[in-house]
């Protein structure tokens, strides 16, 4: 039997309307957003189906309707009968994949998140600081040029052999993209509201970890991969100080997926709003099965190609 891994959506990829169908037709999907305004204390639905866009896109909110958006098609998956021997997330993603592995409750996630969100956007409040997404380039050229660059801006994202995220204090990261636009290289900034996964987040770091040390982490019922170590995750000792630390630190995603393809994984299934994963899970390996689960009809057709 082929070798199936859920992979869950970051940051970025939220959109007005995500998982309204997902939510209409499968009990245990509405259940993940019932389960989420109960720890949260307002309606995620109405703001993931109803917007507006600016209310939608605040890393306070953006966070929970993700993951409830992602575990809502987890859900529809699993009553489809899809099977699953591992698990990973892009960022917050890593949160949702938590849930799935059976290594937290779906309301301890939520909690999790909660927390993770308000100390994100607080220390987004209080640095000045950007991302952007550099294209064309290998990952040792962009280091380079961070390195060469006066001040402040680090890779924080590894997402395929020809994407890298950077980020840093918002001046320097524009000297920074001002570079690779005189080497011919594209630098999108992306609308988020700092420097995440930097040392600009280490307040939020430090005010996240109280609030992890306050839940029960069991270790999971699948192969569990973690962006920190960029690998299949064996120590499940310390999860508290594992995820204050991938606050501050990059995204091995495309480490993971090397590990990933190494262990035997043939389908690629993402879960969760938009398709970024996919897009990058089909740049990195190729010839891999990627498909994404967000509505009825992308569910339709994953499962058509499993």
């Amino acid at each position: 039997m082929a070798k199936n891994i859920f992979l869950f959506s970051g940051q970025g990829s939220q959109y007005v309307g995500m998982a309204k169908e997902l939510y209409d037709k499968y009990p245990a999907a509405k259940s993940v957003f019932d389960a989420a305004d109960s720890i949260l204390g307002y309606d995620i639905a109405d703001i993931c189906f109803n917007g507006p866009d600016a209310e939608l896109n605040k890393t306070i909110n953006s966070q929970p309707a993700i993951m409830a958006c992602s575990l809502a098609a987890f859900e529809a998956a699993k009553a489809e009968g899809i099977s699953f021997d591992g698990v990973a997330g892009h960022s917050l993603g890593e949160y949702a994949a938590m849930v799935a592995s059976g290594m937290i409750s779906t309301e301890d996630g939520f909690k999790l998140i909660k927390a993770r969100a308000a100390a994100m956007q607080k220390a987004a409040e209080e640095n000045d600081g950007a991302m952007y997404a550099i294209i064309g380039l290998d990952a040792a050229e962009v280091e380079k040029i961070c390195e060469e660059t006066e001040g402040y801006v680090v890779p924080v994202n590894y997402n395929s052999a020809v994407q890298t995220v950077i980020a840093g204090e918002t001046a320097v990261c524009e000297a920074a993209a001002a570079k690779f636009a005189e080497m011919k290289k594209k630098a999108i900034r992306l609308n988020v509201a700092s420097a995440f996964h930097s040392k600009l987040m280490q307040s939020a770091a430090d005010e996240f970890i109280k609030t992890a040390e306050t839940v029960s982490f069991g270790s999971p019922q699948v192969e569990f991969y973690s962006n920190v170590t960029g690998g299949r995750l064996e120590d499940f000792s310390d999860m508290p100080a594992l995820l204050a630390k991938h606050i501050v630190s990059p995204v091995k995603f495309t480490s993971e997926l090397a590990a990933m393809d190494k262990t035997g994984y043939e389908n690629y299934i993402e879960l969760g709003p938009s398709k970024v994963l996919t897009g990058l899970v089909k740049k990195t390996l190729k010839g891999a099965n990627a498909v994404n689960i967000e509505n009825s009809a992308s569910l339709e057709k994953a499962l058509a190609s499993l």
